[in-house]
């Protein structure tokens, strides 16, 4: 008898069936899901700049939650956060890349992003939510990619009158400067 067998095999191979169809079958995605010369990611936007960062970055994104102060770290470093029991730092990515603090609101978001060493949260002004951008659209990174934005975008697309440039979150999480917030 195998496990989860108890009616002769018939709930599990009906179970099976379920899973095999609905792996078959995936309502609601567009027809262009890999199509060629499509990047797809998640949009925000941090002070002025159109940006979207690639799905594989983006853990989680979440509303703001509430923030301990961490003595001696940066001005950009807002704190830690108990998310789902485990502290994750807290990063003003404007101030971070601008050096303007963000104006924290009742709708700001966090994105969760992986880094070597842990997780970390970083703020958004906005949240624009799924993008997708045809290679056609590409234009110069020039347009967003100044300051210190230009170590980490070094593409952008035009697309509903606005430029998006694409954000490695990856890349950030890989700098030393980011990664060390002590002051």
């Amino acid at each position: 008898m195998q496990t989860g067998d108890t009616h002769g095999g018939g709930a599990f191979a009906l179970l099976t069936e379920y899973e095999r169809r609905s792996l078959a079958h995936v309502v609601g995605l567009p027809e262009q899901l890999d199509a060629p010369g499509l990047w797809r990611g998640v949009g925000y936007r941090i002070g002025r700049r159109m940006l979207a960062s690639a799905f594989d970055e983006v853990i989680e994104i979440l509303p703001m939650p509430p923030v301990s102060a961490v003595p001696g770290a940066q001005p950009w470093m807002l704190g830690v956060a108990n998310i789902r029991g485990s502290l994750l730092p807290i990063v003003d990515l404007k101030q971070f890349l601008e050096g303007e603090r963000t104006v924290i609101n009742e709708n700001q978001r966090v994105l969760l992003v992986r880094q070597p060493g842990g997780d970390v949260a970083v703020t958004i002004d906005e949240l624009f939510g799924q993008r997708s951008f045809l290679e056609e659209d590409e234009v110069s990174a020039d347009r967003v990619a100044e300051g210190r934005y230009a170590h980490f975008v070094d593409r952008a697309y035009a697309h509903a009158n606005a430029t998006w440039g694409v954000f490695s979150l990856g890349r950030l999480g890989r700098t030393p400067e980011f990664r060390h917030a002590a002051a």
